[in-house]
C-alpha cells in the first residue's frame, strides 16, 4: 500500500484523493475497503492513465496549422482562401502543408523572393486580379510540385529569365490580360509538363523562335488578342501534341509555308479577326491531322479566283473543315465588298475566265492581223520586184 500512496501523491491533483488513499493504511492485515473507497481509488489513477496515453504537449502543438490573417483556412483540405482582402503582399504564416493558396482580387504589386519559401506542398497558386508588375525569379524556386499558376489580369510587362526553371510539375499557366510585348526564349524553359498556356490579350508583337521549344506536351496555346504580324516557320516545331491553337484578333497577314506542318494533333485553329487577304493551299495541306477545324472569318479577304480556288480545295480535303465558311465576307475588290464568299460559287473564276478569253481572243486577232499585214507587205514587195525585173 506504500507504493499506491506514492503514486497517488505524485500524480493526483486532488487533495481528497490523497487523503482517501492514505486512509487506514496497514502493512499486512489491511481489511477490505468499501465500494466507495474502491471507486475513489480508480479516480486517483485516471490522471496517471491520461499522462501515459496522451502524446506530449509539443507534439499536440505541432499539429496546429497557422492561418495568416485575414484569410480563411480549411484544415481538413489544406486550403487557404485570401481572396479580396485588400492584401498588398503575400501574407506570412501560410502553413507548409497548404496545397491551394488563393490570393486573387487583392492589391499585391510584387512577388518577392521569400514569398513562398517552404511551401513545398503547394499545387495551386491563384493570384489573378492583382496589380503585380514584377515576379522575382527566386520567388517560385520552392514550388517544384506546383501544377497551376494563375497570374492573369495583372500588370506584367515581361517575364523574368528562367521564370519556369523550377516549375517542373506545372501543367497550366495563365498569363492572360497583362501588358507583355515580347516572349523571350529563356522565360519558359524546363517546363516539359505544361499542358495549357494562356498568353491571350496582352500586347505581344514578337515571340522568340525557341520560346516554346521545351513545351513538347502542350495541348492548348492561347495567343488571341495580341499584336502578332506573322506566323513564322519553326515557332511551333516541338508542338506535335498541340490540339488547340487560338490566334484570333491579332494582326496576322501571312502564314509561312512550314509554320503549321509540325502540328500533327491539331483539332482547332483559330484565325478570326486578323489581316489575312490571301492564303496558300499548300500551307494548310501540310496539316497532316485526323481532323482540324478552321476559323477564318473577320479577315479583309480579297475575293478573286485564287482565293475561291483555295477555299474550294480546302473544302474537298477530308480532314480540314472551315467552321465559319458562310461567314467569310469579301473586303475587296470594291464591287464585291460585303458579299459572302460562299454565295459567289464559281462566279469569280467565271469572270476571270471570261476576261482571259477576251484577252486571248484580242491577242489572237492582233496576231492574225499582224500576219495578214506581213503577208500583204510581202506580196507587195514581191510584185514590185517582179515589175522591176520586167522593165529591165
Amino acid at each position: 500500500m506504500t507504493h499506491f500512496y506514492a503514486v497517488c501523491k505524485t500524480y493526483s491533483p486532488c487533495p481528497r484523493c490523497v487523503a482517501v488513499c492514505t486512509h487506514r493504511r496497514v502493512s499486512h492485515g489491511f481489511r477490505q475497503e468499501s465500494l466507495h473507497f474502491e471507486r475513489t481509488k480508480m479516480l486517483c489513477l485516471i490522471p496517471l492513465l491520461l499522462l501515459l496515453l496522451l502524446p506530449p504537449l509539443p507534439s499536440i502543438m505541432s499539429d496546429f496549422r497557422q492561418c495568416p490573417s485575414p484569410c480563411l483556412c480549411y484544415e481538413s483540405s489544406d486550403l487557404v482562401d485570401c481572396r479580396s482582402q485588400g492584401l498588398e503582399q503575400v501574407p506570412p504564416g501560410v502553413s507548409r502543408g497548404t496545397w491551394l493558396l488563393d490570393l486573387s482580387g487583392n492589391r499585391v504589386r510584387e512577388v518577392r523572393s521569400d514569398s513562398f519559401v517552404g511551401l513545398w506542398s503547394l499545387k495551386f497558386l491563384l493570384m489573378s486580379n492583382n496589380s503585380i508588375h514584377a515576379v522575382h525569379p527566386q520567388s517560385l524556386s520552392s514550388l517544384q510540385f506546383l501544377e497551376k499558376l494563375d497570374l492573369s489580369f495583372n500588370r506584367l510587362r515581361w517575364l523574368p529569365q528562367d521564370f519556369t526553371l523550377h516549375l517542373t510539375s506545372l501543367q497550366e499557366l495563365r498569363l492572360d490580360h497583362n501588358l507583355m510585348q515580347h516572349v523571350d526564349s529563356s522565360s519558359l524553359r524546363n517546363c516539359d509538363n505544361l499542358r495549357k498556356l494562356d498568353l491571350s490579350y496582352n500586347r505581344i508583337r514578337t515571340i522568340d523562335a525557341r520560346a516554346f521549344h521545351s513545351l513538347s506536351r502542350l495541348r492548348l496555346l492561347h495567343l488571341e488578342g495580341n499584336r502578332l504580324n506573322i506566323l513564322k516557320d519553326g515557332l511551333l516545331s516541338r508542338q506535335q501534341s498541340l490540339e488547340v491553337l487560338l490566334l484570333g484578333h491579332n494582326n496576322i497577314s501571312a502564314i509561312e509555308a512550314e509554320a503549321l506542318a509540325p502540328l500533327r494533333g491539331l483539332t482547332l485553329l483559330g484565325l478570326r479577326g486578323n489581316r489575312l487577304q490571301h492564303i496558300k493551299f499548300k500551307t494548310f495541306l501540310k496539316l497532316q491531322t485526323v481532323s482540324t477545324h478552321l476559323q477564318m472569318s473577320l479577315n479583309p479577304w480579297t475575293c478573286d479566283c485564287d482565293l475561291q480556288r483555295v477555299f474550294g480545295k480546302i473544302q474537298y480535303v477530308r480532314h480540314l473543315h472551315v467552321e465559319d465558311y458562310k461567314a467569310i465576307l469579301c473586303h475587296a475588290p470594291p464591287q464585291q465588298a460585303g458579299s459572302p464568299l460562299a454565295s459567289m460559287d464559281s462566279q469569280l473564276c467565271m469572270a476571270e475566265t471570261a476576261s482571259v478569253l477576251v484577252i486571248t481572243i484580242t491577242v489572237m486577232l492582233a496576231v492574225i492581223g499582224a500576219l495578214v499585214k506581213a503577208e500583204r507587205n510581202r506580196k507587195n514587195k514581191q510584185a514590185a520586184s517582179d515589175a522591176e525585173s520586167a522593165d529591165k
